[in-house]
């Protein structure tokens, strides 16, 4: 059986971008919420399982700063060679679910597109989310796109653990307030519908 890394190593091996099951040319759903943060632009985004998306340039061309994350080095290895000459970008391969290195920047957004639900084991998404409510000030904001609970119970040959808001809102635990979210099928590149779940939460300062 493939460990973690070498599983999403042969599937960003084996596979173009447009041939990947998440591949998405259009972010404007994500870009949505973020227009709901005041000064997204100013802040540094840190990507959870960046893999290789196109999100990456749209938000370099704002002038945000990025802390790009995944398991796969082959998946950020095809985005440094994507972005030739561009610096200021902190590249952390690992698995999500593990500590995080100390030495990163403020974090003002955390955008996880389709990553939490790879995770099924509780200690697995109880790390992943001991991780953001570390890195992610105070103020900043989180956004998820999930597969929703009316959506595919696999993907990438990998069973998911499906959300509710509900389900999101109680992980995150008392420190955050949902200040948004809606439900969206998206149809993948073989014309399959994937019902999610978006929701964007604000970490709230302390008094």
């Amino acid at each position: 059986m493939k460990s973690g890394n070498e599983h999403w190593d042969a599937v960003f091996t084996s596979c173009e971008d447009g041939e990947l099951g998440w591949y998405e040319k259009d972010a404007s759903r994500t870009l949505g919420l973020l227009e709901q943060v005041p000064d997204w632009r100013k802040s540094v985004i840190f990507l959870p399982g960046a893999g290789t998306s196109l999100l990456i340039e749209e938000l370099m061309s704002q002038g945000a700063g990025l802390v790009l994350n995944d398991i796969s080095g082959a998946a950020l290895n095809r985005v440094r060679n994507r972005l030739p000459g561009k610096n200021g970008i902190v590249w952390l391969c690992q698995d999500i679910s593990r500590p995080l290195q100390a030495a990163l920047p403020a974090v003002g957004v955390w955008i996880d597109r389709a990553v939490l639900h790879f995770l099924n084991e509780e200690a697995d998404i109880a790390g992943y989310f001991g991780n953001l409510r570390a890195t992610l000030k105070a103020g900043g904001y989180a956004i998820f796109a999930e597969f929703a609970t009316n959506g595919a119970e696999k993907c990438a040959g990998l069973p998911v653990h499906r959300y509710s808001v509900e389900e999101l809102t109680r992980r995150l635990g008392p420190g955050f307030r949902l200040v948004s979210h809606f439900d969206y099928t998206y149809i993948n590149p073989y014309g399959d519908p994937r019902p999610y779940i978006y929701a964007l939460y604000k970490k709230e300062e302390v008094l």
